[in-house]
């Protein structure tokens, strides 16, 4: 079904409002918000089952992005836990994107990509992308990451403006330590270093934690007072929801991208109700909302639909 016409209004004059040329400040409120946690680990540390029963205890329906090959699936009916599941062989950022708006579609309250770390080094992730790129300007590595760069940020955008609750574990580069026993003996232990993902993408969660591989869990980063610098022997996933539940519901309540969607698609939409709309979805950090175009079924993003509508409404008629 084609999406009805918005209202035509008179041209403005050449200096009239952009899409984005807008700033406006803002009283500053908090809101409920949606987890943002990132659970990263060497293997056999536990961070998919500790991030499952974490999913779990969100108490939404939720769904798994599973590049482990069913790793995930194993626990399925383990203390009641159930869910969906995307099966993933091809990691090209672009698809987590496609994969991110088909959940929000399908109205997941939370997602769990396990692991995010396969968008980065898997596949046709971020890094092969590049070498793509760079050869076809001779080895130009500034050229290769002319093309990577935009895939990997719109990548973390979709995740970010996700609606709903976004954990994600990341495979850790293992480093090997030489460390005393128990016994006082020398031996070789393997250590969680950095996650394997571009630098830097642990600002964008509110909660980073670390596991080893005697099932100890380190929070390196948590906005969530009661967490911040938490070590938790064999973590409870279900316990630290209850504790993230209690910290994202202080506030007041969070736009809807469900509503700006159907103010951006409404028959009524006119060119200012649609700049006014943008200006709005911005300030709540929502223009990278994954979704599905109404007409095409294609993925996109709640920002492109609104300004695609506009320029419409300025582009004079044939």
């Amino acid at each position: 079904m084609s999406l009805p016409a918005p209202k035509r209004t008179p041209q403005q004059s050449q200096q009239q409002a952009e899409f984005g040329d807008e700033f406006v400040f803002r009283p500053a409120t908090k809101e409920n918000m949606k987890a943002r946690v990132a659970i990263q680990g060497v293997s056999g540390s536990g961070k998919t089952w500790t991030s499952l029963a974490l999913a779990h205890g969100l108490g939404e329906k939720f769904a798994v992005i599973d590049t482990e090959r069913g790793a995930a699936s194993k626990y399925v009916g383990v203390r009641g836990i159930q869910f969906d599941v995307l099966q993933m062989t091809n990691f090209d950022p672009r698809r987590l994107v496609k994969a991110l708006a088909a959940a929000a579609s399908a109205g997941y309250g939370t997602v769990l990509i396990d692991s995010l770390s396969h968008f980065w080094s898997g596949v046709d992730g971020t890094l092969q992308q590049v070498d793509k790129a760079k050869s076809r300007f001779g080895g130009n590595s500034f050229s290769g990451w002319q093309d990577g760069t935009p895939m990997q940020n719109d990548m973390v955008d979709a995740l970010l403006a996700y609606p709903g609750h976004v954990i994600a574990t990341m495979r850790s580069h293992t480093e090997w330590v030489l460390q005393k026993n128990e016994r006082g003996k020398t031996e070789p232990v393997a250590m969680g270093m950095r996650a394997e993902q571009r630098k830097g993408v642990e600002y964008e969660f509110d909660v980073v934690a670390s596991m080893d591989r005697d099932n100890v869990l380190t929070v390196l980063k948590s906005r969530v007072p009661k967490l911040n610098r938490a070590v938790i022997r064999e973590p409870d996933g279900m316990a630290l929801a209850a504790d993230l539940l209690a910290w994202l519901a202080d506030g007041a309540p969070a736009a809807d991208p469900a509503d700006f969607i159907n103010r951006a698609t409404s028959e009524d939409a006119t060119y200012e109700g649609l700049l006014a709309l943008y200006v709005e979805v911005e300030a709540a950090s929502l223009l990278a909302s994954p979704m599905l175009h109404p007409e095409t079924g294609e993925p996109t993003n709640l920002g492109d639909v609104i300004k695609a509508r506009g320029s419409a409404l300025r582009t004079p008629a044939a």
